[in-house]
């Protein structure tokens, strides 16, 4: 039996049933400014395509932001003609704070946006929500950057685009292709939780939102896209650019920091097949080792440079110690985000406090074998000392990650479950 979820995370998901008529399953909005002349034609492509394409319950959602033209009354005019549309009229810019609004009020399990200028060919449409519906994925995005997409664009934004999500990958470790295709999707028990998160308003809105998706352990689903450049877009490309930079800044700080409740978007434990119970296997025990692993190498050449550095001003003891010190504050930090899957700064404090009794215990095994070795050889070379405190650190090694996973991270260690 899966683990029921509590009041801190998302619930597992689920198939979502058809439901009754006249209640949409899917909300697609579409975000305008001064799109007098492209709005018309857009919805009725759009809402033809749905009504012969797509098997639940639709709506089509037009969100005017502070449009200065005759924008609201196009929007108006169509939801009075076609069943199935609707416009909401923001007195603000920004197409964040226009999904924002629509998608928090909205009540279909399933939330979509596009831009108006149909860029994104709409047979990948059902696609994009598919894995949404069927409980598969918590959100979906467009690619103009896979493999087998199909994209006609001029070389300026090709070379924007692609500069744009290499810096994504290389500043906030980002594995999706594609942030700023217009053409996404979410699931509304995600939304409810991420989009209070996100704060940008704007072009970075769908950035920000699938890294903290990312980071929280989300899985988002991507389709490859035909797309075609709207040569009269309005967008303003060195503004946005600089806008979103700023925006990658903000959220690598806030990332860096633990300041972001991370947790709260987490999924149940046994929402996918390959966690159901396996005889003798504690549950995320590999992983965690691997992630152990990988933060004491590090930490290891972390204390042995310090300890090199050290050790050119002081004696062994003080330049072990110190050494040892900083290393330990700096591993506790790394298991407790990276090992065990813990953010935020609640009970950071407590975490670091125990972190450093189990420093005190590398400690004696390390001041011990250097007392040892002293007494043994009387003045050991240099690659002595680091040879037999490399040894001793392994031997600690061990018992810092027994101690962290029953002591100090107990609960992100293993998972309670009911056997079926």
């Amino acid at each position: 039996m899966q683990m029921s979820p509590t009041a801190e995370t998302l619930p597992a998901r689920e198939h979502l049933p058809v439901g009754a008529a006249g209640r949409p399953v899917l909300d697609v909005v579409i975000p305008v400014f001064n799109e007098e002349k492209d709005l018309e034609p857009c919805v009725l492509r759009l809402h033809e395509h749905l009504s012969r394409t797509f098997p639940y319950d639709f709506r089509v959602t037009v969100a005017d932001n502070a449009s200065t033209d005759s924008t609201p009354d196009v929007a108006r005019a169509l939801a009075a003609r076609l069943s199935g549309v609707r416009s909401v009229r923001l007195e603000q810019k920004g197409r964040g704070r226009a999904l924002r609004t629509v998608w928090s009020a909205s009540e279909a399990p399933v939330l979509a946006y596009m831009d108006v200028d149909l860029s994104t060919d709409l047979n990948a449409l059902l696609p994009l929500v598919a894995p949404l519906i069927s409980g598969h994925s918590d959100l979906a995005i467009g690619s103009r950057l896979a493999r087998s997409s199909r994209v006609v664009r001029g070389p300026k934004r090709e070379f924007i685009s692609r500069a744009y999500n290499l810096i994504l990958r290389g500043s906030l470790a980002a594995r999706f292709s594609d942030a700023q295709c217009g053409f996404k999707a979410i699931r509304r028990e995600v939304a409810e939780r991420l989009l209070p998160m996100v704060e940008d308003t704007g072009w970075f809105f769908d950035t920000e939102m699938l890294v903290l998706a990312e980071r929280a352990g989300l899985r988002i689903h991507e389709v490859p896209v035909d797309w075609v450049d709207d040569p009269d877009s309005t967008v303003h490309i060195v503004r946005t650019a600089t806008d979103d930079l700023r925006g990658v800044w903000r959220v690598g700080r806030a990332l860096a920091t633990g300041s972001l409740p991370l947790d709260r978007l987490a999924r149940p434990f046994g929402d996918d097949p390959r966690d159901r119970d396996l005889s003798g296997v504690p549950g995320g025990l590999a992983r965690q080792l691997v992630g152990f692993c990988v933060v004491g190498a590090l930490s290891t050449l972390l204390y042995v440079a310090l300890y090199s550095l050290f050790r050119l001003g002081v004696g062994p003891q003080l330049a072990n110690a110190g050494a040892l010190l900083v290393s330990a504050v700096a591993n506790t930090a790394a298991n407790r985000r990276l090992t065990f899957g813990v953010r935020g700064r609640e009970r950071a404090a407590r975490h670091q406090a125990q972190g450093l009794v189990v420093f005190g215990i590398g400690l004696a095994l390390t001041s011990g074998s250097l007392a040892a070795l002293g007494a043994a050889t009387g003045d050991p070379a240099h690659s002595t000392e680091l040879a037999v405190l490399i040894v001793a650190n392994l031997a600690a090694t061990v018992v810092r990650f027994l101690l962290f996973r029953l002591w100090v991270f107990p609960e992100r260690a293993t998972v309670t479950r009911t056997s079926r």
